[in-house]
């Protein structure tokens, strides 16, 4: 490549948000929205799981028949499997609240990715230019910060 090429790149950009009573207010928000829809999955799981358990049993000319009971064991084992993933999700979120809780007002914490692109030229500094982030206060553009 010439000395005068540009090229554009992709790049991620850093969000990273200042806590104020409103972006407290929204995440906590969030958060229980979620542990709310983690709580109706795990219902949901239980009333599918017993519904298809009661079938198989209904459906069978003998539900003493070690085959059904076997066939009963494996949908109680898929139906534990899941609630066990749902209920490691609802203990992430839980954390998650505490931690949103014990946040002080000003401090500025990481929310998350954006993908950007920018150009490069023969003798720019690729750190440099990989290395950004933006800061925002109530979802307003506080500052735009490079390396």
């Amino acid at each position: 490549m010439a000395d005068g090429t540009i090229l554009t790149i992709k790049r991620p950009i850093t969000v990273r948000a200042v806590v104020t009573p409103t972006w407290k207010e929204e995440a906590e928000r969030e958060i229980s929205n979620g542990i709310a829809n983690c709580d109706q999955q795990l219902a949901q799981l239980e009333q599918e799981g017993q519904q298809v358990v009661d079938e198989v049993r209904r459906q069978s000319a003998n539900p003493l028949d070690p085959r059904v009971q076997e066939q009963v064991a494996q949908i109680q084992q898929q139906v534990a499997a899941k609630r066990s993933e749902i209920e490691e999700q609802k203990r992430g979120l839980l954390q998650q609240q505490a931690q949103v809780r014990e946040l002080e007002l000003e401090q500025i914490v990481e929310q998350g990715q954006l993908e950007s692109t920018c150009e490069l030229t023969v003798g720019d500094n690729l750190v440099q230019k990989m290395q950004v982030s933006i800061v925002v206060r109530d979802g307003v553009v506080q500052a735009i910060e490079e390396a």
